[in-house]
C-alpha cells in the first residue's frame, strides 16, 4: 500500500424498513420498525460517536423516518394522556392486563419468540426458560389454561429487553436493573421500559443530525417510499441482464415518469424536515439504477448515486478489471454516465457481503484483521490509480442480530482500527468527490440494482408479476378518478401516499416461492390490504381477486431472506 496516498474507504450503510400499518385496523401490523429502532438505529449511533475519528454514510428511506416519528410520538401521548398505541406488542408491554381470550395470548406469546435464537434468546437465561415455555405452549395450546398473566408479562419484558440495543444494555443503569430483576416483572417496570422505548426513537434523528454537524456522518436519502425507480419506468429495463424474462402484461407502469419523480420530490422534502438540511447523495431504493432513473437523479439535484458492482461489471462488459492496473474499468473509481450530471459509486460486493454474511461467525478481530488485510491488498492493487475509493455498502440494521451482542465488538474494532490505519482514510462520498477524485465517463449503463446487478429481485417471477398487475390496475383506477376531478385536496393527498406505499419495493422483494412462507404471508396479505385501501380511498370497491392469495412461500433462505449477497452463489 502506498506510504503517501492512503486508500479512500466509504462505509455506507443503509437504513430502511416498509410501512408496516394496516389500513383497515390502523394498527401496526409488524413491529419490526420500532424494534430495529431500539437495537439497531440507536448502535449504529453510538458506535460512531463513542470514535470521534470515524466516518460513514448513514442513508435513511424516509417512510422510515416517518414511521420513526410516529412510534415516538405514540409512546409520548400514551404515557402522558393515555392515548392508543397503535402497535400490538408494543401496547400490550404497558397494558395492565393481559388479553383473555386463548387464541389472542397464544398469538401474543408466539409475537415474542421472533428473534434470532442463538444470538437473542439464547443470550438471556430467563428469556431462554421463557421461549421454551413458549415452544411447549405452542405444541399444546390447551396447556394455556395453566399460564397465568404474571408470564405473560414477563416474556412481554425479555422480548423487548432482548431486542435493547448492545450500547443501551451496557450504559444506561435503568436497563441493567430490570435484566437484574430477571422475573416478576410489575406494571410499573413495563410502563418504565416503555418510556425508554420512547425515548430511544426521539432521540434517533436527533442523534444522526449532531453526528452530520460533526462531520462524522454524512446522511443521504432514498425516493420516498423506496420503490424500484426503473421498474417504474419501464418493466422493460429487466431485460438488459435477463432478455428472456417474463414481464407484467402491461410494459410499462402507467405514469411512472411523474411517479418516480413524486418520490424523489417528497423523499427530499421527508428528508429535510427531519434532518433540518438538504440530501447531496442518494441511493436508489436497492441500488436500483438505469439511464433514465440516472437522469432523473440528475434533474432532482442529487451530487452522487450508489449502485452495485454488478451494474458496473454488465455496463463495461469485457473491459471491466475490478481492481485491476486499468483505472478506466476499474471498481475503485465513480462514473458519471454522458448526459447526466450525477456521478455513481459502485459497491464492492465482496467485501460488503463479507460483512453481512460471513464475518459474523468469526471472532471480532479476526474479523476486522481479514477486512483489513483484503483493503490493504486492494491498496496494493491500487497503487498507481489516481486517489482510488472503496464503497462499502450494506443494510444497516438487519446483520447484527446474527453477530454475537448486536455485533458490538465487531462494529467498534472496525471503526477504531480503520480510523487508525495509517494506510486507510475513511471518507464519505460527497467528501470524495470534493476533494476531487477522478470520475471516469460511462458510456452506457445497464439496468440493474446491487443484487446480483439485476432486477429479477422484484419483476420476473409469476407472483411478482401478478404483483405489479395488480399495482397497475389501481393506478389505473387512480388515473381516472384524478381526472375526473372526483377528490377534494384531503383526499387525493391521502390516495397519493396510498398509492405510494404500494409502490414499494418490499412487497415484490418476498413475493416467490423461494421466500419463507411465514415472510411471504405476512407481506402478501399486507400488500393486497393497501390495494385494497387505496381501492377504497378512490371511492372504488375493490375487485374480487384482492380478497383471495396469490403468493405462497416454501423457501429458507440465509438471514430469513431479510439480506441477500450481491453476487449470485
Amino acid at each position: 500500500m502506498s506510504d503517501n496516498r492512503p486508500l479512500k474507504v466509504v462505509l455506507c450503510w443503509h437504513m430502511h424498513q416498509p410501512q408496516y400499518l394496516d389500513p383497515s385496523s390502523g394498527n401496526y401490523q409488524l413491529p419490526w420498525t420500532y424494534l430495529h429502532g431500539i437495537k439497531d438505529y440507536v448502535d449504529m449511533a453510538a458506535h460512531l460517536e463513542a470514535i470521534p475519528e470515524a466516518r460513514a454514510v448513514v442513508n435513511f428511506a424516509p417512510i422510515l423516518l416517518d414511521q420513526l416519528e410516529s412510534y415516538a410520538r405514540q409512546i409520548r401521548d400514551h404515557l402522558r394522556e393515555g392515548a392508543p398505541i397503535r402497535d400490538p406488542l408494543l401496547a400490550a408491554l404497558d397494558s395492565p392486563v393481559p388479553p383473555a381470550g386463548n387464541d389472542e395470548r397464544l398469538t401474543l406469546i408466539q409475537d415474542c419468540t421472533r428473534a434470532n435464537r442463538k444470538n437473542v434468546v439464547d443470550r438471556f437465561p430467563a428469556f431462554r426458560r421463557l421461549v421454551g415455555m413458549a415452544e411447549w405452549l405452542e405444541g399444546d395450546p390447551e396447556a394455556l389454561l395453566y399460564i397465568d398473566d404474571q408470564f405473560i408479562a414477563d416474556i412481554l419484558t425479555w422480548y423487548h429487553l432482548a431486542w435493547m440495543g448492545e450500547t443501551v444494555r451496557r450504559e444506561d443503569p435503568r436497563i441493567r436493573g430490570l435484566q437484574e430483576k430477571g422475573g416478576g416483572f410489575t406494571v410499573e417496570d413495563r410502563r418504565h421500559l416503555l418510556s425508554i422505548i420512547g425515548e430511544l426513537l426521539e432521540a434517533i434523528p436527533e442523534r444522526y443530525r449532531r453526528l452530520a454537524e460533526n462531520g462524522q456522518v454524512e446522511l443521504s436519502v432514498t425516493p420516498y417510499a423506496h420503490p424500484i425507480l426503473p421498474l417504474l419506468l419501464d418493466f422493460r429495463s429487466m431485460r438488459e441482464t435477463l432478455p428472456e424474462s417474463p414481464l407484467p402484461e402491461r410494459s410499462t407502469y402507467p405514469g411512472g415518469v411523474d411517479r418516480a419523480r413524486w418520490h424523489l420530490r417528497e423523499g427530499v422534502e421527508t428528508f429535510r424536515r427531519h434532518f433540518g438540511i438538504a440530501p447531496k447523495g442518494c441511493w436508489p431504493s436497492e441500488g436500483a439504477v438505469s439511464e433514465q432513473s440516472l437522469q432523473l437523479l440528475t434533474e432532482a439535484g442529487f451530487t452522487w448515486a450508489a449502485t452495485g458492482e454488478g451494474v458496473l461489471g454488465n455496463s463495461l462488459g469485457k473491459k471491466y478489471e475490478k481492481y485491476g492496473d486499468t483505472a478506466g474499468a476499474s471498481l475503485c473509481h465513480p462514473y458519471q454516465l454522458r448526459g447526466t450530471g450525477t456521478p455513481c459509486f459502485f459497491r464492492d460486493d465482496e467485501l460488503s457481503d463479507l460483512i453481512g454474511f460471513q464475518y459474523s461467525d468469526w471472532h471480532a478481530d479476526d474479523a476486522v484483521g481479514d477486512l483489513i488485510n483484503r483493503l490493504e491488498q486492494i491498496g496494493e492493487a491500487t497503487a498507481d490509480q489516481p486517489d482510488p475509493v472503496v464503497p462499502i455498502i450494506l443494510d444497516g440494521e438487519n446483520a447484527w442480530e446474527h453477530y454475537p451482542e448486536n455485533g458490538y465488538y465487531f462494529l467498534s474494532g472496525l471503526y477504531q482500527r480503520l480510523s487508525e490505519h495509517a494506510g486507510i482514510e475513511l471518507t464519505t462520498f460527497s467528501d470524495a468527490l470534493e476533494r476531487e477524485v477522478p470520475v471516469n465517463d460511462l458510456e452506457h449503463l445497464v439496468a440493474g440494482s446491487w443484487v446480483y446487478g439485476t432486477l429479477s429481485t422484484w419483476i420476473g417471477d409469476k407472483d411478482k408479476n401478478r404483483g405489479w398487475e395488480m399495482l397497475v390496475d389501481v393506478k389505473e383506477t387512480y388515473d381516472r378518478i384524478v381526472e375526473e376531478g372526483r377528490l377534494d385536496e384531503a383526499a387525493l393527498r391521502e390516495a397519493t401516499n396510498q398509492l405510494a406505499t404500494c409502490e414499494g419495493s418490499d412487497w415484490f422483494w418476498w413475493f416467490g416461492d423461494y421466500n419463507p412462507a411465514d415472510v411471504v404471508r405476512d407481506f402478501e396479505r399486507l400488500y393486497r390490504l393497501h390495494i385494497s385501501r387505496l381501492y377504497r380511498t378512490l371511492g372504488v370497491e375493490p375487485p374480487e381477486y384482492l380478497a383471495h392469495t396469490f403468493a405462497h412461500g416454501s423457501g429458507r433462505p440465509a438471514h430469513g431472506g431479510v439480506m441477500r449477497p450481491g453476487q449470485a452463489q
